[in-house]
């Protein structure tokens, strides 16, 4: 009976060490590989060319679904010449901007808009420069001219969303609210702008008048 332990203690023994003597290159099988082992993707990566190599990614959110912290109002029009269209119908959600959010406002679009249309939104910014910057064709002046003056709220917030023309959708980089916040501080601008308009006139049209009185 000894024997046989012993015989069988260098037989494990023999096994170990033969078991031992390689190393194992492989990780043996694994469950669910794909969530144990994720694929890489290129930074700047084709939605195209991840389909050809089967990974099925869009870029988008879940439809019906609101980023943490946005607003629960979802924009309800899409990026066609209907969509376009019904978004005149759209008012501003949001009340008038307090003081604070001006401000903020104000800096959301130095960040983001400035640089095409300008810190006095005139269409003069950074990109543009008189026409001697890198951009050849003048951005939208968003004070002063007419166009813009009358457009409605929505479309300039559907033009926001998902761009118009020259200029990509900002639905990136702004959350709803913010994309709103920007709407007001325009048309705050547009107003101002409409009333100093409106106030020089004034005053030159009272000024003949004036002269009248004063050269009795």
């Amino acid at each position: 009976m000894k024997k046989i332990w012993i015989i069988t203690g260098f037989a494990a023994m023999i096994i170990a060490m033969v078991s031992c003597n390689k190393v194992r290159r492989s990780p043996g099988r694994a469950y669910m590989p794909d969530m144990a082992y994720s694929r890489a993707y290129e930074t700047y990566a084709t939605t195209e060319g991840l389909q050809k190599e089967g990974a099925h990614y869009t870029a988008m959110p879940v439809k019906g679904t609101i980023a943490r912290g946005d607003m629960l109002d979802i924009y309800p029009y899409s990026n066609d010449p209907a969509g376009y269209a019904a978004s005149a119908t759209v008012t501003n959600p949001l009340p008038a901007l307090s003081a604070k959010d001006f401000v903020e406002a104000s800096r959301l679009y130095l960040v983001n808009c400035g640089i095409c249309h300008g810190e006095k939104l005139d269409g003069n910014g950074p990109l543009y420069k008189d026409g001697s910057g890198p951009y050849p064709s003048k951005p939208a002046t968003l004070v002063g001219d007419a166009k813009y003056t009358a457009m409605a709220e929505g479309t300039m917030f559907h033009s926001v969303t998902y761009g118009k023309n020259a200029m990509g959708s900002y639905a990136s980089q702004l959350s709803t609210q913010q994309r709103w916040m920007i709407i007001h501080y325009i048309k705050e601008k547009q107003q101002a702008s409409a009333g100093t308009a409106k106030a020089a006139t004034d005053s030159t049209a009272k000024a003949p008048a004036d002269t009248a009185v004063n050269m009795k």
